[in-house]
């Protein structure tokens, strides 16, 4: 539980953190008072920040060196005292420029580009999960007369995923025949995920369909090989190298975790999908994320829908002495972006 903070200590702790975050120094009265104009003598300001330290928010690393934000002093700054930046019309224009939905069709290129702009943004790392094809639900399902013999099946998802099939029919089906037999499926399927269209349910199908799925036999392989597919996990990295910039990370062992750290996409993926959730933004500081490589770090996320629905998390990895309100805001501009392509 965190103590409660007068007024005073509140802008103390504000000046120390932002202060830190641009220099990565420990910061000391005489800046606090020089940089904030605070009408208060250096003594004052060292002896509340001395009780700053003795509650846990600040941190004195050598005994002649000013202060530096502990996890905590972090934590109450980015719940309590936290001014969110105005994008400058350089970075939306960026944004809005790269991200252009005219340049990019397929979803897997939005993705990687955005990953892309949004660490140049942030000067940080960024991660973005893809949409999962198995969490996709049915949307529809068509079948196309290519000639006598031959039909296009296409299964469709409400993510936009498009599958297709070429099928070989023994026997030629009128096209009435075969909306049919699309208008019966897509009436039992709408709506279910993927991973619900079992085994068991496509061979209840085949049974109410008899007669006429003997000879479209070949239709059902599209959705039987969806499901013996492995799930895609996919990651999109960019500025794997923004991170190790950093004085944090000037340690070879930090490095080299780091970088091990980058070349596990599934568990880069778990790491992502355990901070999803529906809140506008999660900011996970130091040690409150569970994976014990980025106790150092701060993951910041937002999830992004496609048709209203949560597909996937973006994400922005940096060192605790991140610039919070700067980042924040360009996630938010970035997940409204991701919702706005995806979705059309």
């Amino acid at each position: 539980m965190t103590a409660t903070l007068n007024e005073r200590k509140k802008q103390i702790l504000k000046a120390v953190v932002v202060n830190y975050i641009v220099t990565a120094e420990p910061v000391g009265s005489r800046t606090v008072s020089r940089s904030h104009r605070m009408d208060l003598s250096s003594a004052t300001i060292r002896n509340e920040m001395a009780d700053l330290e003795d509650l846990g928010y600040l941190i004195q690393p050598h005994t002649s060196a000013g202060r530096i934000p502990t996890q905590l002093g972090y934590r109450y700054y980015v719940d309590n005292l936290m001014d969110l930046d105005d994008l400058s019309s350089d970075d939306e224009l960026v944004i809005s420029s790269s991200l252009s939905v005219e340049k990019m069709r397929e979803i897997e290129q939005i993705i990687n580009n955005s990953a892309r702009v949004l660490s140049s943004a942030t000067n940080q790392t960024s991660l973005i999960m893809g949409p999962q094809f198995q969490k996709s639900a049915f949307h529809h399902l068509r079948i196309l007369p290519l000639d006598e013999k031959r039909s296009l099946v296409v299964l469709i998802t409400d993510t936009g995923f498009i599958k297709n099939k070429v099928i070989e029919m023994q026997q030629q089906l009128s096209q009435h025949e075969l909306q049919q037999v699309v208008n019966y499926l897509n009436q039992k399927l709408y709506g279910l995920t993927i991973d619900q269209v079992t085994t068991s349910l496509i061979n209840e199908l085949k049974r109410d369909l008899f007669r006429r799925l003997e000879i479209l036999e070949q239709a059902f392989i599209l959705l039987e090989e969806s499901l013996k597919e492995e799930k895609q996990i996919r990651v999109f990295l960019g500025g794997t190298t923004n991170i190790l910039n950093q004085p944090e990370f000037k340690d070879v062992d930090k490095i080299r975790r780091m970088l091990n750290l980058f070349e596990q996409e599934p568990l880069l993926f778990k790491i992502l999908e355990d901070t999803s959730s529906e809140d506008d933004i999660v900011v996970k500081i130091g040690a409150e994320n569970e994976h014990e490589d980025i106790h150092e770090c701060t993951l910041i996320t937002g999830t992004y829908k496609i048709h209203d629905k949560t597909s996937g998390t973006v994400g922005v990895l940096g060192p605790t002495r991140m610039d919070y309100s700067h980042v924040i805001s360009v996630m938010r501009r970035m997940v409204n972006y991701l919702n706005q392509s995806l979705g059309s």
